[in-house]
């Protein structure tokens, strides 16, 4: 198959090069033309305009910024991307305007699916780590023998084309929280003169991310009448955590959301259910 692949970054040059191997003729563009260049030694052929890259090809990837790079490289090419060509967007993109992105394509006759990836450079060059779909079941599956050989795990996730992006941000959302409060911990031992490598040292004894499934269960359940952990003591410790580094002259980022968060429960009239009652979404 040949292919246009736009946007040839860490994660899409991996792309190229891993569909080169799995055997594709890929026609590449990037707005900085040297990195498009340097995939020709993988025997991708670089283009200095994306319609130009479009020569004959059977589908189109991207993997760009954001919506606004996406909307940027696809709209002037609105009547060059033939009805033929299905485009296939690996990009992280926000709910709504992926879900508008979607139907503006539909409406112009063309294909559009939205297979944004929880992966890293290596994972896009060795075919590794995990890719979202979502939209009609039929592209998924027509798609699937193809998109597993880039990913090797491809988790479909319904009829509605957006709700690959939602579960991409759910996903980042908790890998950005994680490297929040890691930096608050950093911050909290800074406060207290205890080095950064033996303070994560509790890591190697003590995994917080085990009980993330329960504690994901307990939310979804709404039942928090039989406490852990209460609301009121863990707004009690969130406080020690601020005032402790405040002694150090040390300013935490996340542990005030938190504490806004455990506020919100508490005026709730919630004090005494289990911490994972401050989680819940407005009624």
């Amino acid at each position: 198959m040949k292919i246009a692949f736009f946007g040839t970054g860490l994660m899409g040059s991996g792309f190229v090069r891993r569909l080169r191997a799995n055997g594709h003729e890929v026609n590449v563009w990037n707005r900085s033309a040297a990195k498009a260049r340097a995939l020709e030694a993988d025997g991708a052929i670089a283009f200095g305009d994306p319609a130009a890259a479009l020569a004959g090809a059977e589908r189109v990837h991207l993997s760009l910024s954001d919506d606004a790079a996406v909307d940027a490289v696809l709209e002037p090419l609105a009547l060059s991307i033939p009805t033929t060509a299905w485009i296939v967007d690996h990009t992280t993109t926000a709910v709504t305007p992926t879900a508008e992105r979607i139907a503006r394509w539909e409406s112009r006759g063309r294909t559009f699916v939205h297979a944004p990836v929880f992966m890293g450079p290596v994972n896009a060059l060795e075919g590794t780590g995990l890719m979202l779909v979502s939209g009609q079941k039929s592209r998924h599956d027509a798609l699937l023998p193809d998109l597993e050989k880039m990913t090797g795990n491809v988790v479909y996730l319904g009829e509605a084309p957006e709700r690959a992006a939602a579960f991409k941000l759910f996903g980042n959302l908790t890998l950005l929280g994680i490297m929040g409060v890691l930096g608050d911990v950093n911050r909290l031992a800074h406060a207290v003169g205890i080095p950064t490598a033996e303070a994560f040292s509790l890591f190697k004894h003590f995994n917080p991310g085990q009980s993330l499934p329960a504690r994901a269960a307990r939310i979804e359940s709404g039942e928090f009448t039989k406490p852990s952990f209460e609301v009121a003591m863990a707004r009690k410790d969130v406080r020690l955590m601020i005032e402790e580094a405040g002694r150090g002259g040390v300013e935490l980022f996340v542990m005030p959301g938190v504490a806004a968060m455990f506020d919100a429960a508490i005026a709730r009239g919630e004090s005494a259910l289990d911490a994972t009652a401050a989680a819940r979404a407005p009624a």
